[in-house]
């Protein structure tokens, strides 16, 4: 595989900056992965998001298989959220029973998958006060300090 910040699967590996602590850096641009081109929801996401987060300086190489999962449970969520809307919230069986449309259970995941992740990168007002504190500035703790902020 390419160098140490490479992602496997995501092409050109993500231009960073160091911070001093190697295993930390500030990633400043990124491509879309390769694996990811086909999966336009997902590719709508990245590009809505990973900018704000390259402008805020907040991702860091430690961060992309975050903001990877967060672009693909957005991708599964919208996918199972259009076959809800086709299919309605119940289906019904081949034996003729009515059941809660499985996918339902498949947007609910992935509705809980992009809220953990989208947590883990500052995405919610929640916890961007708690990761950045009110001023918009890392607050000073333990843990900002490990990764550099």
């Amino acid at each position: 595989m390419g160098g140490k910040n490479a992602v496997a699967g995501a092409g050109r590996k993500p231009k960073v900056k160091a911070t001093g602590d190697t295993d930390f850096e500030n990633v400043f641009d990124i491509d879309v992965p390769e694996y990811m081109l086909g999966m336009q929801n997902a590719v709508v996401m990245w590009k809505a998001t990973v900018p704000l987060l390259l402008e805020r300086k907040f991702l860091k190489s430690t961060d992309l298989h975050n903001i990877e999962m967060f672009c693909i449970a957005y991708e599964n969520m919208r996918n199972a959220q259009r076959e809800v809307a086709m299919m309605g919230i119940t289906i019904t069986t081949d034996q003729g029973s009515v059941i809660k449309n499985p996918a339902l259970t498949a947007v609910n995941e992935a509705a809980r998958q992009m809220a953990t992740f989208g947590a883990l990168l500052g995405l919610d007002p929640a916890s961007r006060a708690r990761l950045m504190g009110g001023s918009g500035k890392p607050k000073s703790n333990a843990f900002a300090k490990v990764i550099g902020m």
